[in-house]
């Protein structure tokens, strides 16, 4: 008889080798954002449409999308939504030449890192990023957490499982072992 206590336990999420994706629409913007990423040695994804983003396939690794507002085919804000939709949770930076504080709210309450305007300091793009990149990986962490005790409660048994319901609702151990007919 196996002990099902003893199952092997999942790995961590992987938490190296993040990708900083870039949807802008000019080519020399795009260019100049894949530069000072990838002088922080991060890897970049580029794209010119939020269509293309959107189809791409992207890796099981902590990211964030640095996004301009203004895109060819898509509004950013209508593929911040799209995502969210979607139960994508990509940390989104956006990036505006012409942002106004609509916009820019509209952004932050749909749940964006940050909102910068052009032309906007290096660091402060960089800040942006590692701080996305960080709540990413503290997501991806959280979720690893949440399915690892989704697992562990389904390899209990079914009077397990009713003892640790009781105990998670705040049941006295001595009502327990009365609803259970120990006592």
């Amino acid at each position: 008889m196996t002990d099902k206590r003893s199952l092997p336990t999942l790995d961590a999420p992987q938490t190296h080798s993040p990708v900083v994706y870039v949807v802008d629409s000019d080519i020399s913007a795009r260019q100049a954002l894949a530069r000072l990423i990838s002088s922080v040695h991060l890897q970049v994804k580029l794209f010119d449409t939020g269509r293309g983003f959107l189809q791409s396939r992207r890796p099981d690794v902590p990211s964030c999308l640095v996004l301009d507002v203004r895109l060819n085919d898509l509004n950013g804000l209508d593929l911040q939504n799209q995502l969210a939709d979607t139960g994508n949770h990509i940390p989104v930076i956006f990036i505006a030449a012409y942002g106004d504080v609509s916009t820019s709210v509209r952004a932050m309450k749909a749940g964006a890192v940050d909102f910068l305007t052009k032309p906007y300091r290096d660091q402060d793009v960089l800040d942006a990023i590692n701080l996305a990149l960080e709540r990413d990986r503290a997501r991806r962490s959280h979720e690893f957490e949440i399915g690892e005790l989704r697992r562990r409660f389904r390899s209990l048994t079914r009077r397990e499982r009713d003892v640790i319901t009781m105990v998670a609702s705040g049941v006295l151990n001595k009502n327990i072992g009365h609803c259970l007919g120990v006592c």
